[in-house]
């Protein structure tokens, strides 16, 4: 494309063209895009429920009528993987949209604001980076019990601290610049000129950042459910069906479908997920030509 061409097109609007050309994150994307529909379909199309049980087809290995085999209590693992999809994909996106929420707000206001205000903010920050952060997830969760929302917020709660250091830094770079001094000048209130000049130039790093919070979040949550604080029957995720299928290991014999199917879209998902967040990344990359 040309420069002629180029020059009514916005920084966004180039940086998804740059993405666009990133095969290895188109790649991604459109895979991702395949597995989140299978999430989506492959339990309401299938003639085995996800809570189905027949205990005469117990630990059935993949078959015609199985394809990803049974589980202990007969049920269908590939309707239960894909149920457990669903949760997975629901947990890593509520909880970076809580994450988001927090960090952005709180970045943007200590950035904005500056001064002692703005280091009495982030010397909060550095006390909450300084804690161990799973460990405190981990006794929240003991005291407030095991549920799909208690799973999210918690987890949300405890993710927002990068998001709020990379939202300070864009903003302590903008607040200085022309189009900020003119509305102060025309008697705009600071949260106006937080939302409406600061928010849309800093799109890019949040976009970027989110993306690579999604599979993050949804790693805690598989190590949580794993260690059997996460998500709780009759609900499932990857992380409990992986838990469930690392119980059957056993030297006589191995119930190798219990582990290999849901943990393979786990790791496929959350590589595709890492792969568009870096993608992203490069897009957005002011560098970039």
């Amino acid at each position: 494309m040309t420069a002629a061409a180029l020059e009514g097109r916005s920084p966004t609007q180039l940086a998804l063209r740059r993405f666009g050309k990133n095969r290895r994150a188109m790649i991604s994307f459109w895979l991702l895009i395949a597995v989140g529909l299978s999430t989506l379909l492959v339990p309401l199309v299938s003639p085995h429920g996800y809570t189905i049980q027949k205990l005469e087809n117990r630990k059935q290995p993949p078959s015609g009528t199985y394809w990803m085999g049974t589980d202990f209590n007969g049920r269908d693992l590939m309707v239960r993987s894909f149920m457990g999809g669903r949760i997975s994909f629901a947990v890593g996106l509520l909880a970076t949209s809580v994450s988001l929420l927090i960090g952005v707000a709180y970045g943007a206001c200590a950035g904005f604001l500056g001064g002692k205000t703005d280091a009495l903010m982030m010397r909060f920050v550095d006390v909450l980076y300084g804690l161990p952060h799973m460990f405190l997830v981990i006794i929240v969760m003991t005291i407030l019990g095991r549920n799909f929302l208690v799973v999210f917020m918690v987890l949300g709660c405890f993710s927002w601290m990068t998001m709020s250091r990379i939202v300070r830094g864009q903003v302590l770079s903008l607040k200085e610049k022309e189009f900020v001094e003119a509305a102060r000048g025309l008697g705009v209130t600071t949260p106006a000129i937080i939302s409406r000049h600061m928010l849309p130039n800093i799109l890019g790093p949040v976009i970027v950042y989110a993306t690579l919070t999604v599979p993050s979040v949804m790693l805690q949550e598989a190590f949580l459910s794993f260690l059997g604080l996460g998500i709780s029957e009759p609900q499932t995720s990857w992380g409990l069906l992986i838990s469930d299928g690392a119980g059957a290991l056993n030297p006589l014999r191995i119930f190798w479908w219990l582990v290999v199917f849901p943990g393979s879209l786990l790791a496929i998902t959350l590589f595709c997920l890492n792969s568009v967040g870096d993608g992203l990344r490069d897009a957005f990359d002011v560098q970039q030509k």
